[in-house]
């Protein structure tokens, strides 16, 4: 009998990079470039470089983070991507700059955050009703504790007792310890816990080989839903309590 749900968070509960749109409407750089400005702005405090040359070694860092995102499945943590950053300009800024960077990035999806996703409120509030809700995210860039706050200016943080986030766990998903950290957390058993995401290697293989039961989430994302080998697919938020019931 399920008692528990698990959900993703980018592209389940919000829109991975909605918030770009939101960007360029108001003249700002985007993501991706706000980014290397920024880690350009601390190092020039530690000796004069070109902006080339620090989002080329943003870039070597970026790509060895999905190296290692792919193939360990850990997430380095905000502060340690930062820290490969500078180390691999052969910087090391003064700890206030350094922590002013820090906070710019994390905060960057908080003060403009992505758009949650149609129906997601109301059928949150109804689940909550009869299953304990967990989180179980990576957390690409923006840390586990401003992605809470993301929640909570939604307002959807409190249907949740319990949070997984990557940069927190030590692992990033498909890894076991992230879902049973969120069962742990929830007091149930993994085979007590429907897992709910959109891309079928994190959120749906993943909880399969523990035995768990998993919904594909297209309501967003649509890249895996053809094929998928979950249990059941959601296009729409309204759809959901429904098919969790029907898996028991």
């Amino acid at each position: 009998m399920l008692k528990a749900i698990s959900f993703d968070l980018w592209d389940t509960l919000v829109v991975d990079d909605s918030d770009e749109l939101v960007r360029a409407e108001r003249g700002l750089r985007s993501k991706h470039d706000e980014r290397r400005w920024l880690v350009w702005q601390a190092a020039q405090t530690c000796r004069e470089i070109s902006l080339a040359d620090v989002s080329a070694a943003v870039d070597a860092v970026e790509a060895e983070f999905r190296r290692v995102w792919h193939e360990e499945h850990i997430n380095w943590p905000c502060r340690e991507r930062l820290e490969r950053m500078m180390a691999a300009l052969n910087l090391r800024p003064q700890s206030d700059v350094f922590e002013h960077l820090l906070t710019e990035t994390a905060h960057m999806e908080v003060r403009i955050p992505p758009r949650l996703i149609e129906g997601c409120e109301a059928a949150l509030e109804a689940l909550c009703q009869d299953y304990r809700l967990g989180i179980t995210s990576d957390a690409i860039v923006t840390p586990g504790l401003q992605l809470r706050e993301i929640m909570k200016n939604h307002g959807i943080f409190r249907h949740f007792s319990h949070f997984s986030f990557s940069d927190e766990v030590g692992h990033s998903k498909p890894h076991r310890s992230m879902f049973e950290a969120t069962a742990a957390g929830l007091g149930v058993a993994l085979s007590e816990m429907v897992h709910i995401g959109d891309r079928e290697h994190n959120d749906v293989l993943g909880p399969k080989t523990l035995g768990m039961k998993s919904i594909m989430f297209a309501a967003s994302r649509t890249t895996d839903r053809e094929g998928s080998t979950a249990e059941a697919i959601c296009d729409h938020f309204r759809d959901l309590p429904g098919l969790i019931k029907a898996l028991g």
